[in-house]
């Protein structure tokens, strides 16, 4: 029984940022503000922390200017965590597209500009990027000069060297706003928006053949585009995004041996039908979920096995029930449960 636990607002004001989870922290970098603005565009990259355990938010102190190894302002970028570092790739800044990559040390909070080699992707934004062991896989995304793609590179963060993979099969089309996802050794892609608008498909990248494979899709979703993904107990999930003007607040999970959907009805109040292009991390068995379109300063966790205790919080929640009597430990937990972050 999946459930709804925490709903908190005052978070960082933020969609189209990109964020990591590291033991029981959550780092976000970048983004824009509910305006749709870059919030600078000369200054460093903001980070904020989401400490899961005190369902609280703190920012890092920062500087005025970048150039020290430390990434300017983007937006649509990617964040993945390899080891001790998160390394951010593409997005957008100073008005146009990136292909520079940078490193966040998570223990001592310094920026650096990785020293690499080989064949580097072009600038791009809106792409996606996942992890299979040291290696970190982009595809897709938007340049500003060149249109949508649909090629898939790799970065060795043992040798620091990028290689694109000219893989074999059909590719999905060219996008932004998609997801990919690893699963045992293959790459997951669902959605997204390109040249041929909206894309409900979802295809599978072989990263040990370097193969697009061709696996018959035996039903189909409503295009989603700007959605989360996660993987939990090896099935692919998928919850919100939108498609034109219609916003999806629902949970999906796919399974990767049958290829059947099927659909999730968590406990529990969640976030309301206007969640796209927001952040998605998993820490232990809860999801964390924050900002978005249109809500861009809320985070939900939805917990993926709650507890007796968890589930009796929930319903003194929902139902208003007297809480004087309970310890006060419970009290406490109940009050961070719903109070401003």
């Amino acid at each position: 029984m999946l459930c709804w636990t925490v709903h908190l607002k005052g978070g960082p004001v933020r969609f189209n940022h990109a964020a990591v989870a590291v033991g029981h922290r959550v780092y976000s970098f970048g983004g824009c503000d509910s305006s749709g603005n870059s919030m600078s565009y000369m200054g460093q990259i903001d980070v904020h922390i989401f400490n899961t355990v005190s369902l609280r938010w703190t920012k890092l102190p920062s500087v005025t200017t970048a150039g020290r190894g430390e990434p300017v302002w983007r937006w649509r970028h990617t964040a993945v965590l390899i080891d001790n570092f998160a390394y951010i790739w593409g997005g957008i800044t100073y008005s146009r597209t990136s292909n520079i990559l940078f490193a966040f040390d998570v223990n001592t909070h310094g920026w650096s500009m990785p020293q690499i080699s080989g064949t580097v992707p072009e600038e791009r934004s809106g792409h996606s990027a996942c992890v299979l062991g040291k290696v970190m896989y982009v595809f897709g995304g938007l340049n500003t000069l060149t249109g949508h793609s649909n090629d898939i590179y790799k970065l060795d963060t043992t040798t620091m060297v990028w290689s694109f993979l000219n893989a074999r099969g059909t590719p999905p089309p060219a996008s932004l706003y998609h997801s990919a996802t690893i699963i045992g050794t293959k790459m997951f892609v669902f959605g997204g928006r390109g040249d041929e608008e909206q894309i409900n498909n979802i295809r599978v990248f072989d990263t040990e053949t370097n193969t697009w494979l061709n696996t018959p899709l035996k039903q189909v979703l409503p295009a989603h585009k700007g959605h989360a993904a996660f993987v939990y107990k090896g099935e692919l999930y998928v919850f919100g995004g939108h498609h034109l003007c219609r916003f999806f607040n629902d949970l999906w999970k796919f399974n990767p041996e049958t290829f059947c959907w099927t659909k999730v009805e968590p406990k529990g109040k969640g976030p309301c039908a206007w969640m796209s292009r927001m952040c998605c991390c998993m820490v232990g068995d809860h999801i964390i979920i924050f900002g978005g379109y249109h809500t861009v300063d809320d985070l939900y966790i939805l917990d993926l096995s709650p507890t007796l205790t968890t589930l009796c919080k929930l319903s003194v929640i929902q139902h208003n029930l007297e809480k004087s009597d309970l310890p006060h430990h419970i009290r406490w937990e109940l009050a961070d449960m719903t109070k401003t972050a």
